[in-house]
Formats: C-alpha cells, sequence, structure tokens
C-alpha cells in the first residue's frame, strides 16, 4: 500500500494547449487544503512560463520544476487561502 500521509495529487495535463493547463491547475489547487503539493505534468510549451507566472499571482510555490521529454513537471504546495 502507498503511504497514505502523503498529500501529493499527480495530475496529467499533457496534451492541453494554452491556457488549459493552468485553468485547470488552478481549478484543481482550488480544491485541495493549503500546505497540500500538486504534481503536473504538461506538454504545452508555454507551460514552462505559465505555470510558474501563475504560482507566483496566486501565492503558491513552486518546489521543483524540471523539463521533461516532452513537456514538462511541476511539484506545487498550494498556498494559504487568499
Amino acid at each position: 500500500m502507498g503511504d497514505s500521509s502523503d498529500p501529493t495529487i499527480s495530475y496529467d495535463l499533457r496534451g492541453l494547449k494554452c491556457p488549459l493547463p493552468v485553468l485547470k491547475t488552478r481549478r484543481r489547487l482550488k480544491d485541495m487544503r493549503a500546505g497540500d503539493t500538486l504534481l503536473i505534468e504538461t506538454s504545452d510549451p508555454l507551460a514552462g512560463i505559465d505555470i510558474p507566472h501563475f504560482c507566483r499571482s496566486d501565492g503558491h510555490t513552486i518546489l521543483s520544476s524540471e523539463k521533461t521529454g516532452d513537456g514538462h513537471r511541476f511539484l506545487i504546495r498550494k498556498g494559504p487561502a487568499v
């Protein structure tokens, strides 16, 4: 069994084009608790710019960001409710 104390949720957004990765990330984070983490994968080339900008604007923290073979992978910690 997996570790049930791990609050990380994975979200596959590959194949979606701008602005859908940001919109879907925002919607998913809205339903999460502050401090929870979300791992997203995207193939949209603009996500490397759009996701960090969105996170800064909405108060979330990017814990890691990496370029993958077909896009980007981000680990995001949800910030406190504003």
